[in-house]
């Protein structure tokens, strides 16, 4: 690799670490999304005792078991990997050199923090707009926004809206602290500004 002093130099890189959310983490390690990826403890256990504590997930023998068991045993093989909630030869990470697969989640707290303020924001806000009764003056508001930088116009009423994506999860933000100022007057009165 090219490096820093202007020479080249031999290196082996070693991955650490892979941040992402659980949903890719979930598909990348070949687990069932209400699985952990660093143990092996069912969802229902984790709501037990903290101290217990849980087996680390070993990948490399779940390739083994996956590779060398017998075509007879597949019934029993099929019903570990179930109990384990593993899928059998999908983990992208296996293999990858001084690296141990579970010890690479971690997950994306700004990701997960970020989603979960939104998540509050838009419930509360929500709930006071139903308090006062100005829900329909929110979605007036909401559809009559016109175009800016960074803001695409929505093309859903804002009581429509079912799944949040990114989009609309950027354009919300963006009308919250910038475009829409939710204020309570003196009158308990929704103001747009």
């Amino acid at each position: 690799m090219d490096c820093a002093d202007g020479k080249i130099h031999l290196c082996f890189p070693i991955l650490s670490a892979w941040i992402a959310d659980h949903a890719e983490h979930a598909a990348l390690e070949g687990i069932g999304s209400k699985s952990y990826p660093k143990c092996e403890a069912l969802c229902e256990e984790l709501s037990g005792d903290p101290r217990w504590i849980y087996e680390t997930r070993d990948y490399m023998q779940y390739r083994e078991k996956a590779l060398t068991h017998e075509p007879a045993e597949a019934a029993g093989i099929a019903k570990y990997f179930q109990r384990l909630s593993v899928k059998i030869g999908n983990n992208v990470f296996i293999g990858l050199d001084r690296a141990s697969t579970a010890e690479l989640h971690k997950p994306d707290l700004l990701h997960n923090i970020y989603l979960g303020l939104f998540k509050h924001m838009r419930e509360w806000v929500e709930g006071f707009l139903k308090k006062h009764k100005q829900q329909q003056a929110f979605d007036d508001a909401w559809k009559e926004s016109s175009p800016y930088s960074g803001f695409r116009v929505p093309k859903k009423p804002y009581c429509e809206i079912t799944q949040w994506q990114g989009k609309e999860m950027g354009n919300l933000g963006l009308l919250y602290f910038s475009r829409i100022g939710v204020r309570i007057a003196k009158s308990g009165q929704f103001s747009v500004s």
